[in-house]
């Protein structure tokens, strides 16, 4: 397929640049795909069996429209829904290069992104090409770290102490996408964060998250509807369009996660027991489709493990766990809309963005919702 297949235009004023007065104020988008599937049925089962009538018929999905206070209501008894836990860091820093003549330079900020196992720090950094192996950064409260490697935007730092969370949270700021065009404000500590995080590690939020309270998820629990989560800490590479001709020809960047014996445990028996599994994000799923295992018999199970994934899910993937999709509005082009084309199927998700853009939905990460009930 083409990549140009998933543009589409977005006038600028429906990207959301400050999220709703309340989370669960948000517009919610219901699309279910079984609606088109049974109209092809009836359609073929007509005699309608053309080509042209089967993909007339196949792309009437049922799209309706709510807010996200009903999310309850709208989610069948029983679904075990799937969350990502992690957690933003505050991961933009500024730092200054010392200079052996003058022992200052121009601060510039740089962006975190995740510690390797022997320490080291990988940032990103404006003007990168200025950071030469073995120069040395001061951070504040005094913080020294060395320039250990460099490549393309990416520095190496070591520092000659340890810094952790609190050291980010007293000195960081909220990484916000590119396309929010402000600076950092208080409330971004807040709003720009799920109220279920628990695991630092993103330089960027789980979305579909955002929209969740704690009533809300208590009226979840009111209806048996079931939460887990799981953890896949976002990087940078998620706001990144694919760039290659063929989508297939791109390279998706990595993503660490884990799954834990209780979600294993929780995922397991919503399985044994044929209830619906929905991810909450595009991540969750990543997550769910990255680490499931099939038995000798077929059937999916999951057991606790951690690692990196660099799934790519695009038109054609076969879903082995995941039967609900609870997603943001995504940009043009990105691996994000092509993972939910290939769970909804991609006609419907065009025709359900074009009436996003027609009902003039909030889009991206502070944006609306997109809840889809079942495979395409």
């Amino acid at each position: 397929m083409k990549t140009s297949d998933f543009f589409f235009e977005l006038p600028q004023e429906l990207v959301a640049q400050h999220p709703v007065h309340k989370r669960d104020a948000s517009r919610l988008m219901v699309v279910d795909p079984a609606v088109a599937l049974a109209t092809a049925a009836i359609a073929d089962t007509s005699g309608i069996n053309s080509a042209t009538g089967a993909i007339a018929n196949a792309i009437t999905g049922k799209i309706s429209h709510h807010m996200f206070s009903e999310i309850a209501d709208l989610i069948p008894r029983g679904t075990l829904l799937v969350h990502n836990d992690s957690r933003v860091r505050k991961a933009r820093v500024p730092g200054q290069k010392l200079r052996k003549e003058t022992m200052q330079e121009r601060t510039h900020e740089f962006l975190f992104i995740e510690q390797t196992q022997d320490g080291f720090w990988k940032t990103l950094v404006q003007k990168s090409r200025t950071y030469r192996q073995g120069d040395s950064v001061i951070f504040p409260e005094d913080r020294l770290a060395r320039v250990t490697g460099h490549m393309q935007e990416t520095v190496l730092l070591l520092f000659e102490e340890p810094i952790d969370e609190a050291w980010f949270e007293r000195n960081g700021s909220v990484p916000l996408p590119p396309y929010i065009h402000r600076k950092t404000e208080e409330e971004d500590s807040d709003r720009y964060q799920t109220v279920y995080a628990r695991n630092y590690g993103s330089v960027a939020a789980p979305t579909a998250g955002l929209h969740f309270t704690e009533e809300i998820l208590s009226g979840l629990q009111a209806r048996d509807i079931e939460t887990t989560a799981v953890t896949l800490h976002v990087g940078p590479g998620t706001f990144l369009p694919v760039r290659t001709e063929n989508i297939e020809d791109h390279v998706m960047h990595s993503e660490r996660y884990s799954i834990s014996d209780d979600a294993a445990r929780t995922l397991n028996q919503a399985i044994a027991s044929g209830r619906k599994i929905c991810a909450v994000g595009t991540t969750s799923v990543r997550t769910c489709e990255s680490t499931v295992r099939m038995s000798d018999s077929g059937v999916p199970f999951f057991e606790a493990c951690s690692g990196e994934t660099k799934i790519f899910i695009y038109p054609g993937f076969h879903f082995k766990v995941v039967d609900m999709l609870l997603t943001n509005f995504h940009t043009p082009e990105s691996s994000l809309l092509m993972l939910i084309s290939a769970f909804a199927g991609t006609d419907l998700v065009k025709r359900a963005y074009d009436e996003a853009v027609k009902e003039r939905y909030r889009f991206f990460s502070y944006g609306d919702a997109m809840l889809i009930t079942g495979r395409g």
